[in-house]
């Protein structure tokens, strides 16, 4: 059975929906400060950078290949505000 190709208008849509964001700061391994972006709905996805600035302009590189394996295997997208609380 042949996979549907996946549109560049699909991975824009789900990109841009209104996801739920949770920022963070921690130390990498040489001591030096580092800041993250979590998206709630996804429990693998982390994006790190120098500052939340950063993050918040280029998280959705990551979440485009994301979103683009959940989608050729068929997994589940999860709808914006559905995570369970830690």
């Amino acid at each position: 059975m042949e996979k549907t190709a996946i549109t560049d208008e699909q991975l824009e849509y789900y990109t841009n929906l209104d996801w739920t964001m949770e920022f963070g700061e921690d130390l990498d391994f040489e001591g030096k400060n580092y800041h993250y972006l979590k998206l709630k709905e996804f429990d693998e996805f982390v994006y790190c950078g120098k500052s939340k600035e950063i993050c918040l302009q280029n998280y959705k590189k990551q979440l485009k290949l994301l979103i683009r394996v959940m989608l050729e295997f068929d997994d589940p997208i999860p709808n914006p505000g559905e995570y369970e609380e830690d």
